[in-house]
């Protein structure tokens, strides 16, 4: 299956594009802490997840692992936002459909290269 077929692939450069637009409205003063700490994690998710397709046994593993730690890192920052009321309750719902389906996508690589 070539990337471009691979749903995690898919679902994450969607919740990327969701998610750039989105953080426009984070208040100015966060721009350079919050959002980009936020933005940082999720483009270092979708990193991972291509260094991953371009290796195999042990370093994809390491890499999905890398992956997988970002997206614990989206979440939190996500949370946060939502926390601070930067992010409606709709839009946080939305997010964590996104991420959940990323996240279930991601385990389920991650046993079949460990198998």
């Amino acid at each position: 299956m070539t990337q471009s077929e691979m749903p995690i692939f898919v679902r994450s450069f969607d919740f990327l594009s969701w998610l750039m637009p989105m953080t426009n409205h984070f208040p100015k003063a966060q721009r350079f802490t919050v959002t980009k700490r936020l933005l940082d994690a999720a483009f270092e998710m979708r990193e991972k997840l291509e260094e991953a397709q371009h290796r195999r046994g042990k370093e994809r593993l390491q890499s999905l692992h890398l992956a997988d730690e970002a997206l614990s890192k989206v979440r939190m920052y996500l949370r946060l936002s939502h926390h601070w009321s930067w992010v409606s309750m709709g839009q946080y719902e939305h997010a964590s459909k996104m991420l959940n389906e990323i996240g279930r996508l991601l385990g389920g690589w991650q046993k079949k290269t460990i198998n």
